[in-house]
């Protein structure tokens, strides 16, 4: 990933965040957030509710993102969800024009007093109409159909224009619709406050236009939609359902990430053979020679990138350490009266130090676990890795946070002894995960930095880096978190991609590895006792968790990486 690309995604980070307070602040739920550019409450996607609140960011501005921010806050602080979901229909079109209607109601409800919101809703309305005609959409029937409905609903439910620009194209299809839905058009304004006496009229509306888009598809369609009316259908639900994946799915291919084998099986995961499965102190498995050369490396690198570590030190221990009361400080002039002192106040009436205070010591009752994705492709970012893990260690011992430093990888490339005793069974279909795990060990919680300073250096070791199975890793990593006593826990997962083992996808399907990881990931967040988060080496890993960062390992000079790590602990990135 270029610079330029990785400011991108941290643009698009700071966008998102904008956002969701916004949506947050005006609809008073706390727990919405954008998630994959989806907005999600908790960990559940909200519905994608209408085509013109997903926007570019290669193509709309930032305006575009307000209009969609205030549209999203109305929709969900203006329209009863469970009264919706008792009243939309079945069919996939009808279901598509009936959410989007309902979302011109909730935008139609715009507080008067806020002009800035009408004026953002009716800028975001204006750039999707006109990225949607240029595209060259409105050239077809079914295109023009479904153009010419949105832009005529939202202007009598809103009692604003259609959109300029394309106002003489819709006249011919306007008053083609005028006797089919003009009696139920004329009802949405009238009754925006009455959601369920809306939906009637909405209902109506969505059952009609869902009919003519089945029947249309005549001589003025595009020659590449006449010859292949099946490809005419899914552009326009692919630009139109993007509210709904669960329906464009139907018609165009599986959303990316999802396993139909786990589906079937109900989420239930297998491994072929766990006998070669294997957990490793790192060190055993580098020479001693080359630990000591690779450790002189790794000190050289973290002395050029200039860490003021006791500084680091004082702002890990200021974010993780709780204060706790450790006695009392006498012979104070304010506080409490100490007993024991009330005798020199016999002695000496002027005496004013008979009071005592509560001392507090910050105490960091908190440990820290670092997962580090050791597949190939994170070969090439080894060692800015090791020089990030393995200053955060010394600065967590030094603030009084225990830290662990862990990998995986596999044992083999392309299966190894697995894949080979799966052949000899007969290739059983399905056979799930289908290669040698292997853990590694750089550093563990109850190891002080300077015995594992050595170890640490293993992680510059090439040879260790293969294929990674991401799941199982998150699974182990907190199973041990668990066992250590400490209050507080933290998992940081450093990586630069998606779970990756070609014996596995070959054998069952391109997103088994990926969908368990995402099923982990939900199950361990649910319990809470855990804080995981991602860090993104490169790429933006908010997919998967709820909590991410994009690091760029390779520029970054000074404490400047090592803030953005702790601003991830406290919280302060995306989620």
């Amino acid at each position: 990933m270029t610079q330029q690309d990785i400011r991108k995604v941290r643009q698009e980070e700071r966008v998102a965040e904008l956002c969701a307070g916004v949506v947050r602040a005006f609809s008073g739920e706390r727990d919405l957030h954008f998630r994959g550019r989806r907005l999600h409450r908790g960990r559940v996607p909200l519905p994608w509710f209408a085509p013109h609140l997903h926007p570019s960011p290669e193509t709309d501005d930032f305006e575009s993102f307000r209009g969609v921010a205030d549209g999203l806050a109305l929709r969900i602080a203006g329209s009863d969800a469970a009264l919706h979901r008792t009243l939309q229909p079945e069919e996939p079109v009808e279901r598509m024009l009936f959410e989007m209607l309902e979302q011109f109601r909730a935008e139609a409800l715009v507080p008067e007093a806020m002009a800035g919101m009408r004026r953002n809703l009716r800028h975001r309305h204006a750039q999707w109409s006109l990225a949607f005609h240029h595209s060259g959409l409105t050239e077809t029937a079914r295109g023009l159909l479904l153009y010419a409905v949105a832009q005529i609903c939202r202007a009598r439910v809103s009692g604003e224009q259609v959109v300029e620009e394309t106002e003489d194209m819709l006249e011919a299809t306007r008053f083609a619709l005028a006797p089919r839905i003009g009696h139920a058009l004329g009802g949405l304004r009238r009754d925006r406050f009455d959601q369920a006496a809306y939906a009637v009229h909405a209902l109506a509306i969505a059952r009609t236009v869902a009919t003519m888009l089945h029947e249309a598809g005549g001589d003025d369609e595009a020659p590449d939609a006449r010859q292949n009316d099946t490809d005419d259908k899914r552009s326009v639900f692919s630009l139109v359902a993007e509210m709904d994946r669960e329906i464009v799915e139907q018609h165009v291919s599986a959303q990316s990430g999802r396993s139909r084998l786990l589906e079937e099986a109900g989420a239930a995961y297998r491994v072929f053979t766990t006998e070669h499965d294997r957990e490793h102190e790192a060190a055993t498995l580098v020479r001693r020679e080359l630990l000591a050369e690779l450790r002189e490396r790794l000190d050289r690198r973290i002395a050029a990138q200039g860490v003021n570590l006791a500084r680091l030190a004082r702002e890990l221990r200021a974010l993780l350490a709780v204060p706790e009361r450790d006695g009392w400080d006498g012979g104070q002039e304010e506080g409490r009266i100490d007993g024991r002192r009330l005798a020199q106040l016999v002695a000496s009436p002027a005496e004013r130090r008979l009071f005592r205070i509560e001392r507090e010591e910050p105490l960091a009752d908190c440990v820290v676990s670092f997962l580090i994705d050791c597949s190939g492709s994170m070969k090439e970012h080894a060692e800015s890795v090791a020089m990030l893990v393995d200053v955060l260690a010394r600065a967590l011992e030094q603030a009084g946070v225990a830290s662990e430093v862990l990998g995986f990888t596999t044992g083999a490339w392309n299966g190894g002894r697995a894949q080979r005793d799966w052949l000899r069974a007969g290739r059983p279909a399905h056979p799930g995960r289908l290669n040698e795990r292997c853990h590694l060990v750089f550093k563990a919680a109850g190891t002080p930095w300077r015995r594992a300073r050595a170890p640490m250096a293993a992680l510059l070791r090439p040879e260790l880096f293969r294929e990674g199975i991401d799941g199982e890793a998150v699974d182990w990593a907190c199973t041990r978190l668990r066992a250590r006593s400490e209050e507080r826990k933290l998992l940081l997962v450093i990586s630069d991609g998606s779970p990756m083992d070609s014996a596995t996808h070959l054998a069952n399907d391109p997103h088994y590895l990926d969908h368990h990881l995402r099923e982990v990931l939900a199950r361990q967040e649910q319990q809470r006792d855990i804080a995981i988060a991602g860090i993104g080496v490169g790429l933006d890993l908010s997919p998967y968790y709820s909590h991410s960062h994009v690091l760029d390992l390779a520029t970054s000079t000074g404490n400047a990486i090592f803030r953005e790590v702790i601003g991830l602990m406290a919280g302060r990135h995306r989620h």
